[in-house]
């Protein structure tokens, strides 16, 4: 009995086989392992060694590229790619929107505090903010960055995720702290970027060395450049009106420039006005909110109408004019295609008959020695020979004519005739199929075209009184001078301008071209609004602005 019980008794405190009693608990024998081995935690984004970027292949979506790009570079808290927010017409009735209110208030009250402050705060939050097409809703169109520092490592970040974007049309930075490294990292992988990219703005960015002027070089695709509130001051725009134009280069790609919100005075803005003077691309253009006072007003309204040539442009001038005619020469259809001058050409002519003449004499002289009389016959004369060499045209030489022949004679039998080639002036040489000739004079008139286009120095010019003077720039068509410090001095350079602009608009309605001045700006100056040269610029303004002229036509035609 003893020993029942003591067997019932310890079997209780006597484990079963793959269990373990710690602490109180009875645990399988798994369980102890999995407990047992330590457990591995996920290190945060920072810490775990990062990746190497150049390993990853960009997919075309920026949210996807910039965050896994960012995760690779080491960064642990990077701004988020977000949609730009678009302000939302609302289309409901008074009644629905009173309805609604209640509904809105209970869902405000209902809200927690931690919620809405955070609302509020969102809108200061670092991000990417983009554009996407209606069509495509990954393809992104435009991007704004604005509020937070851009550094050279984000901006290398962004040369491996920006190229893959095949819509990308506008990139805006405003406030993102650049310097003059990172704006020509910058402008370093603009290039990288799609072809779509045409509009670039980089407002509240001001730079200590005003490097602004790289973004218009030579070689860029940039058509729309903003640069407002940058602090701009003379140097700036010296630097930004010699990247417009120069006696030898200009920039034909860009069409619209504001340089609103600037330190821009007068010296400043006679050097934008010398950039006008031969610039012959840019469309629009934006001084408001800047320092002009008359004596730079009077610079730019100079420009729209005749102003004279100085020396240096005038010896240019003539240095185009001379290789433009030398171009002319070498491509007029006198010229033979080896390059030759007409003398000379006409001197070979007439070497290359002589000496056909003579060996003809001396071939018919041994031909009748040795040939029987019956074939000699048919031997031509050697006059017909003189002849026929006589007939061929100026752009063909003596000895193409005698290949023709032999090739004549070995095809045909009896007497073989060359025939007569007229002489064609005007119509260029004759080099290969009729095809390749147009097609060879297409391109030489294109090329001349835009010699002439190119350079407006080759523009027709006026002669007076020893002065050579040049049609004003009629290609700009926008000009904003809001908010300046120009008086009644300066209104009457504009008005004298406006006139001019208006006289030769209408002599030449028919014909295709710039017209001038559509919309002029200048409001806010220190002249009274009532003004009578004001009042005139505005009366002769009015016909010429597209938008004012169609509101006026819809309002007639409602009435």
């Amino acid at each position: 009995m003893s020993s029942e019980q003591s067997t019932t008794g310890t079997s209780p405190r006597t484990p079963r086989p793959g269990t373990q009693k710690s602490s109180g608990v009875v645990t399988k024998k798994g369980d102890r392992a999995a407990k047992e081995k330590p457990v591995t935690a996920l290190p945060p984004v920072g810490e775990e060694e990062p990746k190497n970027p150049e390993e990853y292949q960009c997919s075309g979506v920026l949210e996807t590229d910039f965050a896994e790009l960012c995760t690779r570079s080491g960064y642990t808290y990077f701004p988020k790619v977000v949609t730009r927010p678009r302000p939302q017409q609302n289309f409901l009735s008074s009644t629905s929107t009173s309805e609604k209110a209640p509904q809105d208030d209970q869902r405000l009250s209902a809200s927690g505090s931690q919620n809405s402050l955070e609302s509020k705060y969102v809108f200061f939050r670092p991000t990417i903010q983009v554009e996407l097409e209606q069509d495509d809703s990954k393809a992104v169109r435009e991007i704004y960055i604005r509020g937070w520092k851009i550094e050279d490592r984000i901006l290398g970040i962004f040369s491996k995720c920006l190229p893959p974007l095949s819509q990308l049309q506008a990139i805006n930075l405003w406030k993102v702290g650049l310097t003059d490294k990172t704006l020509a990292t910058f402008i370093t992988l603009l290039p990288l970027c799609s072809s779509t990219l045409r509009k670039v703005s980089l407002e509240g960015n001001p730079l200590p060395e005003q490097s602004y002027y790289k973004l218009m070089g030579l070689d860029s695709t940039i058509s729309h450049l903003s640069l407002r509130n940058n602090n701009i001051d003379d140097y700036g725009a010296q630097l930004l009106g010699q990247a417009l134009s120069t006696l030898h280069s200009s920039n034909r790609a860009l069409v619209s420039l504001n340089l609103g919100f600037n330190h821009i005075g007068d010296t400043g803005a006679g050097y934008i006005a010398d950039g006008l003077r031969l610039n012959r691309s840019l469309l629009w253009l934006s001084l408001a909110h800047n320092r002009i006072q008359d004596k730079g007003a009077l610079k730019l309204a100079e420009v729209l109408r005749p102003f004279e040539l100085t020396h240096t442009e005038v010896v240019e001038r003539r240095r185009l004019l001379l290789e433009k005619g030398t171009q002319e020469r070498s491509r007029s259809p006198s010229s033979s295609r080896y390059g030759d001058s007409k003398m000379d050409r006409e001197k070979s002519q007439m070497a290359g008959i002589s000496n056909v003449a003579s060996s003809s004499d001396k071939s018919e002289k041994i031909q009748s020695i040795k040939t029987p009389k019956g074939l000699s016959k048919k031997k031509e004369k050697p006059g017909e020979v003189v002849k026929k060499e006589e007939k061929l045209g100026p752009g063909q030489s003596p000895t193409q004519g005698t290949t023709k022949k032999e090739d004549a004679t070995k095809a045909g039998k009896g007497k073989v005739t060359i025939p007569e080639q007229k002489i064609s002036r005007g119509k260029g040489t004759r080099t290969g199929t009729k095809e390749k000739r147009s097609i060879l004079l297409d391109s030489e008139q294109l090329m001349v075209e835009a010699t002439e286009m190119v350079n407006p120095l080759l523009e027709p010019v006026e002669h007076r009184d020893g002065k050579v003077f040049m049609p004003g720039n009629k290609v700009l068509l926008h000009l904003n001078l809001l908010r300046n410090q120009i008086t009644e001095v300066g209104l009457e350079g504009f008005l004298t301008a406006v006139q001019y602009q208006v006289q030769v608009t209408k002599s030449k309605t028919s014909s295709k071209g710039p017209m001038g001045l559509l919309w002029l700006s200048l409001a806010k100056n220190c002249f009274d609004p009532q003004c009578p040269k004001y009042t005139m610029i505005q009366e002769l303004m009015l016909p010429r602005d597209p938008v004012k002229t169609k509101v006026k036509e819809e309002e007639a035609i409602a009435v």
